[in-house]
């Protein structure tokens, strides 16, 4: 017979940003009950990773103890320029990601079942089940999001385990001379041990499709290029992320389900250019923990407004991604990151972290335009 379960809290979708708020209430909130529904592991099969200045310093005690690898600096290369850059560096794998996020949880708050049915109060369960929750959040991924005007980055990682170390200290987040195909494409590499090295091949495309045998191909290549021979594969995942150019925000917003608090994608908490959702889940997290009022229409009224909220301040960088994939052409798109990466080291840390100043911003802009001016305000237009 079905069962109804009871609690405080139900937050659906055990990824990123579900499995953070369930890790920040716990540790901040213990006395809330809550329950995470995720019918597969928690944290998928994913490497996150960020830069120091992407969080604040007031919530970090959320992310250190899912961190795996630190750097102190990282490269960046492309084939007029080449940097290393002192910022800090850090990834989460996410088998850590699950320990720490299930070490938390208390007996019994973890369900393992598919949510067929999220309302304001309840959510069913594919087994029948029904939890009813004073709070519902929906972070199960993203939702319809035809509203919105998309580029994508689209990527396949894989961590290598090679016969002899590699010599190689610090990431690579940017390596940009290799051959330019579809779009903007660079390879990325973290040193996770003397003898294993995630290499990922990236690239902005117009489409999210992904020709998943091409790009271990190319890994591949690139790997033995490095002088890098392979023993075996580790660990290999495949994603296309959102990159915002414009679209109509309410609407998406309602698709993923109205009146119903959201996180991460599914709430458009992403970075325009980058569409990486770590930092945003991190803030929405610490902010839900914070939270005295954790009722279903608070908690849509919390999450909603952080999300409009970003998406109204975050302009300049939709601009920039249309001038990326409306003014340039594709196989020249590589020039633009290139001219970036000589900018001043706290402005490009300021752009990921999204918190661009007004004197970054004209910086950016200024200087000899890497696109054809004609083409970059036809496709500022085109965003009115």
């Amino acid at each position: 017979m079905p069962a109804i379960i009871q609690c405080d809290v139900a937050i659906v979708g055990g990824g990123l940003a579900g499995g953070l708020i369930a890790l920040a209430l716990r540790t901040r909130r213990p006395d809330v009950d809550i329950r995470l529904i995720e019918p597969g592991a928690i944290g998928g099969a994913h490497v996150w990773s960020f830069f120091s200045s992407d969080l604040a310093e007031e919530d970090r005690w959320l992310a250190a103890p899912l961190v795996g690898y630190a750097w102190r600096g990282y490269d960046v290369a492309f084939p007029a320029h080449r940097r290393t850059l002192s910022a800090g560096y850090y990834s989460i794998e996410s088998e850590r990601f699950a320990r720490v996020v299930g070490d938390a949880l208390a007996p019994g708050q973890s369900i393992a079942q598919k949510a067929i049915g999220v309302g304001a109060g309840a959510v069913v369960l594919a087994n029948g089940d029904r939890v009813e929750a004073r709070g519902v959040i929906d972070a199960r991924g993203a939702a319809d999001m035809s509203m919105l005007d998309l580029g994508w980055q689209k990527f396949v990682g894989r961590e290598l385990v090679l016969t002899k170390p590699h010599g190689v200290e610090r990431p690579t987040v940017m390596d940009a001379c290799v051959q330019q195909i579809d779009g903007y494409r660079f390879v990325y590499c973290l040193p996770f041990g003397d003898k294993r090295m995630f290499v990922e091949d990236t690239y902005y495309s117009d489409t999210p499709d992904i020709d998943h045998a091409a790009l271990t191909a190319r890994i591949d290549a690139y790997a033995a290029a490095k002088g890098w021979k392979t023993r075996k594969v580790a660990r290999e995942e495949a994603g296309a992320l959102p990159v915002a150019i414009g679209g109509d925000f309410d609407a998406f917003w309602r698709a993923g389900g109205a009146k119903i608090a959201k996180a991460g994608l599914r709430a458009g908490l992403f970075h325009p250019t980058t569409g990486y959702s770590l930092p945003d889940a991190i803030r929405l997290a610490v902010a839900i923990a914070r939270a005295s009022d954790l009722s279903s229409p608070a908690l849509h009224d919390l999450t909603h407004g952080m999300a409009k909220r970003a998406w109204g301040e975050r302009g300049f960088y939709r601009m920039l991604d249309a001038m990326l994939f409306r003014a340039a052409e594709p196989d020249e798109r590589y020039r633009i990151l290139e001219r970036f990466y000589r900018l001043n080291p706290g402005l490009i840390g300021r752009f990921y972290a999204a918190k661009s100043t007004m004197m970054d911003k004209a910086r950016i802009l200024t200087g000899k335009p890497p696109v054809p001016i004609s083409r970059a305000i036809a496709a500022i237009r085109g965003l009115r």
